[in-house]
């Protein structure tokens, strides 16, 4: 069983770079937020740290600003980061057969979407040096941006702080946009996931009798099952290839 080379870290590394800089614009964002329900830096940074996930982490607080219960949250994450589970059963793919239980889950602890991507593409076999490598840097740039900016948010003004508040918006709109623009199935969930968002928090009862978890459960639940099974993605557009 091959572990890899102090020289496979460093590509790892390497080829991490990019999405260092760019978790720290993102978690800098988580960071405000964070700040803006009360929380530490320590506490914003453990969060980022140990979770290393932006959509669950950015849902997660919510739940944690109104003390929420434990059962909501933990689902809540296991639905938005199911992903990760089938990610991890590709990578495993490219890992050694022999490789021990400890060396996959330090590499499933950094299974993000930018990450898998790289160690997707990477050739040949996925060594855990390799892994780490990406890892390290890529979370060092996601614990770092989380620290800055829960650490601005506690020094600077509430104007602006709501100014810069706004930016998770903006890059939740910039991952969506261009996909929606070129996929009448994508445009079909996120209208039917705002419309259903709407209902839920407007509708006389439904407003009032469903917590904010709870709701974002269930919207991603139906929209994603109605998806799957009115649009199923083909093998032309990239589905399971023999």
């Amino acid at each position: 069983m091959k572990v890899g080379t102090f020289k496979d870290f460093k590509e790892g590394c390497s080829d991490a770079l990019p999405i260092c800089l760019g978790y720290m614009a993102v978690s800098f964002a988580f960071g405000i937020e964070a700040s803006k329900i009360g929380m530490s830096v320590f506490q914003a940074a453990m969060t980022s740290l140990l979770n290393v996930t932006s959509a669950g982490q950015f849902s997660a607080l919510e739940i944690i600003a109104r003390n929420g219960s434990f059962i909501e949250l933990a689902i809540l994450q296991f639905i938005i980061n199911l992903r990760y589970m089938l990610m991890s059963c590709a990578l495993s793919q490219k890992l050694d057969p022999e490789l021990g239980t400890g060396h996959r889950m330090g590499i499933s602890y950094g299974v993000t979407d930018e990450i898998f991507g790289v160690s997707v593409l990477r050739k040949g076999r996925l060594y855990p040096a390799y892994s780490y490598g990406l890892i390290v840097t890529s979370v060092f740039g996601w614990v770092l941006g989380t620290s800055l900016g829960a650490f601005s948010g506690q020094i600077m003004p509430e104007r602006l702080i709501s100014c810069l508040g706004l930016a998770i918006y903006g890059m939740f709109i910039a991952i969506i946009i261009p996909d929606t623009r070129t996929s009448k199935a994508v445009m079909a969930v996120v209208l039917s996931a705002m419309a259903l968002s709407t209902v839920f928090t407007y509708a006389p009862v439904l407003g009032t009798a469903i917590s904010s978890g709870f709701r974002i459960i269930i919207i991603t639940v139906v929209v994603a099952a109605a998806a799957a099974f009115l649009a199923p993605v083909s093998d032309e557009d990239g589905g399971d290839k023999e």
